[in-house]
């Protein structure tokens, strides 16, 4: 089975320059088609209730709701556009949305180039602590120079899971070794896991597919992390900018040859089985 753990749906085309089909492009639909075509069974919808779309995180849950299992959608608390980002109260906004979605997991967006301090502050401790009360696993986007905080946040509390996205938003161009250091340190923390997504960002030229230059760092991650801890993502739609939905995964699946098949197996998809397993049987509290 492949779980596509890092998409995207959207009512509304939140990005400039505007295509002709703002109204369809983002479109869960879309998503569904695509995934067909190239045989993924699952998919994970990372809401983002970015420009146009306010209501993303409805929008979302709608999708999985009518899927029939197929998408899993993980709802957007506090991200860094939003004005109530690390304001007081986060911790509450996360209940109320767990309320409302009962979701396996959320989103949380950093700015990634920000002082993490807040992380580990008492409301940063709040909103994580209720992430963990609530067996919430959480997809975060940060930066590499973030992950020193996100490690100490993740030995707080060890048995919540983190996901970073885009491969901890590295950059290849060229490797920075100490930055890349950062990310793979995080990795002494096992509920540290990394997406293999977002290749495109890694590198000026993230068009030019298979995207060769970030091999090196998909194999430090891998050397770290273990295939146990690492799980593909598209992108879609957004990784378009780069690549068709099916290069966005053959660029793993094919182009990272140097994993073998049954940790492949793991990365593609067995990983996400995982974790969405542990939720399942764990007694979630009240809401």
């Amino acid at each position: 089975m492949i779980i596509d753990a890092h998409c995207h749906a959207w009512e509304h085309w939140p990005y400039q320059p505007m295509v002709p089909d703002p109204q369809t492009r983002g479109r869960a639909e879309r998503l569904c088609w695509e995934m067909e075509q190239a045989g993924v069974q699952q998919a994970v919808l990372i809401a983002a209730d970015i420009d146009h779309n306010p209501e993303n995180n409805a929008y979302t849950a709608a999708c999985a709701r009518a899927s029939a299992g197929r998408l899993l959608a993980f709802p957007a608390v506090d991200c860094r556009w939003d004005v109530r980002h690390h304001t007081r109260g986060a911790d509450s906004r996360l209940r109320e949305v767990a309320r409302r979605f009962n979701p396996a997991g959320f989103t949380h967006y950093l700015h990634e180039d920000a002082d993490p301090a807040w992380l580990l502050s008492p409301d940063g401790l709040a909103f994580f602590g209720a992430a963990d009360a609530l067996r919430l696993i959480v997809s975060l986007a940060c930066g590499p120079l973030q992950m020193r905080a996100v490690s100490e946040l993740a030995a707080r509390f060890p048995d919540t899971p983190f996901l970073i996205h885009h491969l901890g938003r590295v950059r290849v161009d060229p490797l920075d070794k100490p930055v890349l250091q950062c990310v793979l340190n995080a990795a002494s923390r096992p509920n540290i896991w990394v997406k293999l997504s977002g290749f495109g960002y890694a590198h000026a030229d993230g068009w030019n597919f298979p995207c060769r230059a970030t091999r090196p760092l998909v194999e430090a991650l891998y050397q770290s992390y273990g295939a146990g801890r690492l799980c593909w993502g598209s992108d879609y739609p957004v990784s378009q900018r780069y690549m068709t939905y099916r290069q966005s995964l053959e660029i793993v699946r094919t182009h990272c040859s140097f994993i073998p098949e049954a940790d492949m197996q793991q990365i593609l998809g067995r990983n996400f089985q995982a974790l969405l397993a542990r939720d399942q049987t764990a007694t979630r509290p009240h809401l």
